[in-house]
């Protein structure tokens, strides 16, 4: 086979397994792979990016079989879940079809597991960490037909083992390039886009100031920054990139997303950096410009609850006014002794604090819990719901959300889930539907029985209260704000609490299906009065 020197091929894997049903939102773009392709688009390679996510499972991966098709090389990533998997599945299918096309694989799970990728015996290498300078020298490699282990930031399979070249030092953005967006043709996720969010899509992002649930939106996503300064126990960001923080400064991303507004016309940016919030003197300096343009932009980031704390009174306000509507918020926990545990440089009642000031400000937060840290007292994993539902009523235009804890390989925690009997998936399929998110939990046994149950009982609450299953505000609604108010039947464990829950889901049913059936019912009759008539066709009663 003739291989052409030009085309570069990446495969973005699936967030979800279409075949069972789910959808994840369009607003995620292949960021990690457009990321890596700036350097070969500026040296003159083709770059094929597939997103998986556009198309079903099989139709996306021959898609990319058939773009491998004289390649120079493949490339897949993943960070988490079924990304996992899939990357896998697809890479199977281009070794099949062209076995002696080189395959590359990076992303975070990649980066902490790679003996688990290389001894498939699909890939060459896989690249550890920041991946931008890394890809540019194995493109490069590839072409003039070198060795690998001249390249830093590697891992390679030799004789059964895991061969590490010499790490390679996180860039800074002054040596990266801005994104090629004109790789991506954002028309066929804006039209996704539009209507997802009544449809409750996994991931879809809150509506923006002037939009409702009947009133689309498209959002572009963007990042902004590499890594992040907090040494959480839970996260593999600080064996990855060692506690390292480098961001695109504020002119630079101001030029970035008014390019962008002006390609693409999006109504939303959506910052997916892990921390965006690091610098004060940074989202300042993007807030008074987006004001000093113009742009008349809502946007939406990831930050955390510190951050908040140590910003001037006036910097809230100042990011509300440039058009921060919205933004996701790691909270972790309530207790300051587990906080200290697991990294968070919070104090107690710190979270509730900083939520209630963004509030104030104006600025809604989807703020994320984690219950069942290792070796975490069940009083901590149950201050921590009673936190989320002081903030669901304090703060009611924020969304406090207790996830179970997962053990992600490459953490100090996952070691100490291993130390408490955690047993870890083994193989690539295995760690795709581990990591695969959901409410029911991924560890058994991992909550104590009464946790778990007011998990369930406060997501039942607080979701009911806020009027999103049913889209309006209520008799159900105005229960369940109620009862999360009361400090007396949450420590009673809300007794009667899982009736009502049945009862909801029962009469939810019932009031989405009646005008379905009096609809079919009316059109029948409708029928069989035209049929009586002597119009087609022959009505049976």
């Amino acid at each position: 086979m003739i291989r052409s020197r030009n085309k570069i091929v990446l495969y973005s894997p699936h967030h979800v397994p279409t075949k069972a049903g789910h959808r994840v939102t369009r607003h995620y773009l292949p960021l990690a792979l457009l990321s890596i392709s700036g350097f070969p688009d500026q040296d003159g390679y083709e770059v094929v990016l597939v997103d998986g996510n556009l198309y079903p499972e099989e139709e996306g991966h021959a898609r990319a079989v058939e773009a491998c098709e004289g390649a120079l090389l493949y490339a897949t990533t993943g960070i988490l879940g079924y990304q996992v998997a899939d990357g896998l599945h697809c890479t199977q299918k281009v070794k099949a079809s062209h076995p002696d096309l080189p395959a590359f694989i990076g992303g975070w799970f990649a980066s902490v597991k790679p003996e688990l990728s290389l001894e498939t015996g699909l890939y060459e290498a896989v690249a550890i960490g920041q991946g931008e300078l890394t890809f540019r020298d194995i493109v490069r490699a590839v072409e003039a037909g070198e060795p690998l282990d001249g390249v830093p930031g590697l891992a390679l399979w030799r004789d059964g083992e895991v061969v590490r070249t010499p790490p390679r030092e996180i860039a800074g953005w002054d040596r990266l390039l801005t994104y090629p967006w004109h790789l991506l043709d954002f028309e066929v996720y804006r039209r996704e886009q539009r209507d997802e969010y009544r449809r409750r899509v996994a991931g879809s992002l809150p509506p923006p100031p002037g939009f409702t649930l009947d009133r689309g939106y498209s959002a572009a996503a963007h990042c902004s920054s590499y890594g992040c300064p907090l040494g959480c126990n839970f996260c593999c960001s600080p064996e990855v990139c060692a506690r390292r923080w480098t961001a695109m400064p504020a002119e630079r991303m101001l030029d970035d997303i008014c390019e962008l507004k002006e390609r693409w016309g999006f109504d939303v940016p959506a910052f997916f950096d892990a921390n965006w919030g690091v610098d004060e003197r940074r989202v300042r300096a993007f807030a008074e410009g987006l004001i000093e343009r113009r742009l008349g932009i809502h946007y939406y980031p990831m930050m955390q609850a510190e951050s908040v704390l140590h910003y001037a009174p006036d910097t809230l306000e100042l990011l509300a006014e440039s058009g921060l509507y919205a933004a996701v918020v790691g909270a972790e926990a309530a207790s300051e002794e587990t906080l200290k545990a697991i990294g968070k440089p919070l104090r107690g009642g710190g979270n509730l604090e900083a939520i209630a000031a963004m509030e104030r400000a104006g600025i809604s937060a989807r703020v994320t819990y984690i219950l069942g840290f290792p070796q975490e007292s069940e009083a901590s994993m149950l201050a921590t719901l009673d936190e989320c539902r002081r903030m669901a009523v304090a703060c009611p235009g924020s969304a406090p959300t207790a996830w179970p804890f997962l053990p992600i390989p490459g953490t100090e925690a996952f070691t100490q889930a291993l130390e408490c009997g955690f047993r870890a998936p083994e193989t690539l399929d295995e760690w795709g539907a581990f990591l695969h998110f959901k409410l029911g939990g991924w560890w058994p046994d991992a909550l104590p029985p009464r946790v778990a149950r007011l998990r369930r009982l406060y997501e039942h609450f607080a979701t009911l209260a806020n009027g999103t299953p049913r889209g309006k505000v209520g008799l159900w609604e105005r229960r369940a704000h109620r009862r999360l108010r009361s400090d007396a039947d949450f420590e009673r464990g809300w007794p009667l609490g899982k009736v009502e829950a049945k009862a909801f889901e029962l009469y939810d049913r019932l009031e989405q299906r009646l005008p379905q059936w009096l609809a079919r019912r009316n059109t029948e009759v409708a029928r069989g009065w035209k049929t009586r008539r002597g119009d087609s066709p022959v009505f049976h009663s």
